[in-house]
């Protein structure tokens, strides 16, 4: 069952109408009954695995409340061990097991440990890493060991977030699905607002540039460097409506029951920098990194320099990039977004000096502009290695991406996007519409930026704010795509 199926809204306003009308103190109960038949609508046996990942973080989180001293690390450790060798060996044997047959096979040894045949159960990462920061803000002492154990499970399971975030920590969370929440309009309102805006991201833009994507990925070898760059750019929209629809839908949703997520996204392709563009971008797990990897590494060191500080980045947006997927594109997607922060620092001085030579910094805008339209040009080489399935397809794309620049605009439209959509059922008046859309999402996303969106919509009458809602739902209907395309980061 995903967010965009008939059967996801029939249980979503089943268990919203349950919650509401069965006695508060059962409410938990029933979000995670709820949330265990969403999970297990996928592959039911992994709930198993979910289960067992909570049980053992459950009982580790109440030894170390109750001990001190070497005993709390060991309890820590024990924790952390069990949690990371499910995802290790869901999700990384069998990349390990294959370089190490590949380097034994080089030097002539004998190594016969076959991979594993089991699938990845879904959203794993996330359930992991929300499971890692409990035991952590546990064993700091930040936070106390949850004794309810259905609150708990809850906590790590709850549907909404369950597949593909957002990170949440216990303090934000856990307390919330204790508080005994009434039915208010204005929750129920705002979030299936922030829900419909996910649907017309998903649906209306990520889903409809998928099919253009789709191709020119599968045929990268054969075309030529304008579908090449034409797909960079659009993966780049389709990568982030996809994502951050899912976020406004899951976000949505969990704000119909009265429970806040954090926001995960804040309109990163307006960045002015890579390392700015991780601060706006999967925020959830940025500062996951940025707190319980980034920070203890730097401080592991005797004596910090500035050399160990760069490291330290680079280091952690390789392992960012290992935890997107098992591949050495994901390893190199992390250390070109590492690299580039890096390279961003070191040429701070030397740009600076630029911009008093050539005058910019009296045109501040200007100077904004091309900083924005660098970082996503950036970010769009970085989003190579994520979208492309192993390194060598990832430098082939690069590779094509300087050949046949001879051809008209005209043939590279009719070539390369025009004849593509429309072998797979498209017209042409909704290719151009889904770049329209595009242009209204980064309007909507612009008014947000300056504060303008709330107070437009908080200002407006009931008729207008019919007329807008009635219009989405229309677009939806219209032009949304409902194939079957699973949200992308599901994969993780």
């Amino acid at each position: 069952m995903t967010f965009v199926s008939v059967a996801f809204l029939i249980f979503f306003v089943c268990i919203v109408a349950g919650c509401y009308l069965c006695p508060p103190r059962f409410r938990w109960a029933l979000l995670l009954l709820g949330s265990c038949y969403f999970y297990m609508v996928f592959v039911p046996q992994y709930i198993l695995v979910l289960f067992f990942i909570i049980l053992v973080d459950y009982i580790c989180a109440l030894r170390m409340d109750r001990t001190e001293g070497a005993a709390k690390r060991r309890m820590f450790f024990v924790g952390m061990f069990m949690t990371i060798s499910v995802l290790f060996v869901f999700k990384y044997f069998n990349f390990f097991n294959d370089n190490i047959a590949l380097l034994a096979r080089a030097l002539d040894w004998n190594y016969s440990i076959e991979a594993l045949q089991i699938l990845l159960p879904l959203g794993l990462s996330f359930h992991t890493f929300q499971s890692i920061s409990y035991l952590i803000e546990v064993y700091r002492g930040k936070y106390p060991a949850e004794r309810h154990f259905g609150i708990y499970a809850l906590y790590v399971m709850f549907f909404p977030q369950l597949v593909a975030g957002p990170i949440e920590r216990p303090s934000h969370l856990i307390p919330q699905f204790k508080k005994v929440v009434f039915f208010e309009g204005a929750n129920v309102f705002s979030g299936i607002r922030l829900m419909a805006w996910g649907f017309f991201k998903k649906l209306v833009i990520a889903d409809r540039l998928a099919f253009s994507v789709n191709y020119i990925y599968a045929n990268a070898l054969h075309l030529s460097g304008p579908s090449i760059l034409f797909a960079m750019f659009a993966f780049a929209f389709q990568l982030y409506a996809d994502f951050s629809g899912y976020t406004d839908i899951a976000r949505g949703s969990a704000r119909v029951f009265g429970i806040d997520l954090v926001r995960n996204f804040n309109q990163p392709y307006f960045s002015r920098s890579i390392e700015e563009f991780w601060r706006r971008w999967h925020i959830s797990l940025s500062s996951w990194f940025h707190d319980y990897f980034y920070f203890p590494l730097v401080y592991s060191a005797k004596r910090i320099t500035i050399y160990w500080l760069y490291f330290c980045i680079v280091a952690t947006f390789v392992v960012i990039g290992f935890w997107h997927g098992a591949a050495w594109s994901y390893i190199c997607m992390g250390l070109f977004f590492g690299g580039a922060i890096v390279i961003g620092r070191i040429t701070k001085p030397l740009r600076r000096a630029f911009l008093v030579r050539t005058g910019l910094t009296h045109v501040p805008r200007v100077h904004t502009m091309i900083q924005i339209g660098v970082t996503f040009v950036l970010v769009n080489i970085g989003w190579v290695f994520f979208r492309s399935p192993d390194l060598s397809s990832a430098f082939g794309f690069f590779k094509q991406l300087f050949v046949g620049w001879d051809i008209s605009f005209a043939q590279f439209l009719e070539g390369f996007i025009i004849h593509p959509v429309m072998m797979l059922g498209i017209k042409n008046v909704d290719l151009a519409l889904s770049f329209c859309f595009i242009f209204l999402l980064l309007f909507v996303e612009s008014m947000e930026k300056r504060g303008r969106l709330a107070v437009f919509l908080n200002t407006q009458s009931l008729f207008v704010l019919s007329v807008l809602y009635s219009s989405l739902v229309l677009v939806l209907v219209l032009f949304g795509s409902f194939a079957t395309n699973a949200f992308i980061y599901f994969q993780f």
